[in-house]
């Protein structure tokens, strides 16, 4: 079936000698992979795989069939160009970052636009923004919401953060619990939005570690889900 739709660029893979496998968000389809068939081969080959950075913003005409594990793209042109995400080297490190944790994150096959609209606003907001060294920690514990373990904010005055349950607590009953900074800034982040980010002051150990309990907290409600191999990359670029 020909059919168009928004999509967000979230990996690809080289499949045999001359072929791509892009992995997408679509706005029509959820998490759909793309296999580009001789696109390495091609002189223009470069222009075609600059579509392809991570979190890039297009719109897709596909031959779509339900019953297909990868489908094909008829054409495709960029929805909104960026012009900092992909060459400021703070941003493109988020960018790759999130672009593996929402790939690892996102499995639904169907349609879902709120998640689809809040990922694009939040990458054209990146892109256009020069207060960004907050922006992935907002955008993590913004995206809970749409995965389903958004914490629970109603004892949001308790002395402990339970990962497990997702919610707060006066007693310290669990490994899982947290307290101490990483309480005190999750407790800022919540109800933040993004324009209100600058007035959240995180120092770099502040950041890592605060981070590292996010990625904790999304393996222990998402199944299968590792460290992110770009995470290694990113505190070098904030260190």
């Amino acid at each position: 079936m020909q059919t168009k739709t928004k999509a967000i660029v979230l990996s690809k893979i080289r499949f045999k000698d001359n072929d791509l496998i892009v992995k997408c968000y679509t706005s029509n389809h959820g998490i759909v992979s793309y296999l580009l068939k001789g696109v390495l081969k091609s002189k223009k080959s470069n222009k075609k795989i600059a579509y392809f950075q991570p979190l890039s913003l297009l719109d897709l005409e596909t031959d779509h069939k339900d019953n297909r594990s990868l489908q094909y793209i008829k054409d495709l042109k960029t929805n909104f160009l960026y012009s900092s995400l992909h060459t400021n080297i703070v941003k493109s490190a988020i960018a790759m970052f999130l672009a593996e944790i929402l790939s690892q994150a996102l499995k639904e096959e169907e349609q879902n636009i709120p998640l689809f609209n809040y990922l694009e606003t939040s990458f054209m907001w990146l892109d256009e923004s020069s207060q960004i060294s907050n922006a992935h920690l907002l955008f993590l514990l913004e995206l809970t919401k749409y995965l389903g373990f958004y914490p629970d904010d109603s004892e949001i005055d308790a002395d402990f953060f339970n990962l497990l349950e997702g919610q707060f607590q006066y007693i310290n009953n669990s490994k899982h619990c947290v307290s101490g900074e990483n309480l005190t800034l999750l407790k800022q982040l919540l109800g933040t939005d993004f324009d209100a980010l600058n007035q959240i002051k995180i120092n770099s150990k502040q950041r890592q570690q605060f981070l590292k309990m996010l990625l904790q907290y999304f393996d222990l409600h998402l199944t299968n889900f590792n460290q992110p191999k770009s995470l290694q990359i990113l505190n070098d670029v904030f260190n």
